[in-house]
């Protein structure tokens, strides 16, 4: 889980699409219970994530936000099923607070999804909470709630501060929001190596045509990979020069993590099937 970047998400009314993600090549698949599902088909996209987890399916899944009607039942379904995380929407301090007493007991993680003004000011508190593991944000929700474009100059400094309170509470990197428009392919590209420049670890997807354009930006290079692999060839334990540059303990654990990232993503490789 700390080390997923690409997260996809899929309705909970599409039973039959839960296999297809599963298989799609992403990280970590999102079986939606929340924006995705309107009121009248709650209790049947509820009992359909169930019964595919029960069955051994693999996934996470996005609860609806606490204070809906639809809150309770979830966390009582989550409970029996052991999901590979909760993602917690509209998440601040007192949600996150609640839910993560809950799942910690479990050793279930917690993705808390910032898209409010509220929890973007509650950002340290909420990363110091029992079973918090990572943060993600929605720009679109976050944008609504301050009645600006995603572009906006409050949005995207809300970005940062969910970057910055990622690293200085101890947790990996944040995730990057949806990019919703799913037949622009540059677009996506230059979105999400944007997001990793910025300091995102990760980015949501709504779609698995989005997964290997996503997996392509976060790649390492060949020349961080090699540049990797110097600085872990040094022996020692305290400051050392690699390529002229002064090296410590946070650069040699950002070259570990580099180098995990890069055999992850050979293993995926290797393993996937042929193009269709």
């Amino acid at each position: 889980m700390p080390d997923a970047v690409t997260w996809l998400f899929v309705p909970a009314t599409a039973p039959g699409r839960f296999s297809k993600a599963a298989s799609s090549g992403a990280d970590v698949v999102i079986i939606d219970l929340e924006d995705s599902v309107g009121p009248a088909d709650k209790d049947r996209a509820r009992a359909a994530a169930r019964d595919w987890l029960a069955a051994g399916g693999r996934a996470a899944i996005r609860i609806n936000g606490a204070g809906t009607p639809w809150y309770d039942a979830d966390l009582a379904m989550v409970r029996g099923i052991d999901p590979l995380a909760v993602v917690l929407p509209k998440a601040d301090e007192e949600s996150v607070g609640r839910l993560g007493a809950v799942l910690d007991g479990d050793g279930v993680p917690l993705l808390a999804l910032i898209e409010t003004p509220r929890g973007v000011r509650q950002l340290d508190r909420i990363c110091g909470l029992p079973g918090t593991t990572r943060l993600a944000v929605g720009t679109l929700d976050l944008a609504a709630a301050l009645g600006c474009e995603v572009d906006a100059g409050p949005v995207q400094h809300a970005c940062d501060e969910v970057i910055l309170a990622s690293a200085a509470n101890g947790l990996p990197g944040p995730i990057d929001t949806v990019f919703p428009q799913l037949d622009d392919v540059p677009g996506l590209a230059v979105a999400a190596a944007l997001a990793r420049r910025r300091g995102f670890t990760g980015k949501l997807a709504v779609h698995p045509r989005q997964i290997p354009v996503i997996d392509r930006a976060f790649a390492p290079t060949d020349a961080e990979v090699g540049w990797a692999r110097r600085v872990l060839a040094q022996p020692g334990d305290g400051v050392r020069v690699v390529d002229g540059a002064m090296v410590d303990a946070p650069v040699v654990e950002r070259a570990r993590r580099l180098l995990r990232r890069a055999g992850d993503m050979q293993r995926a490789g290797d393993a996937a099937p042929p193009p269709r």
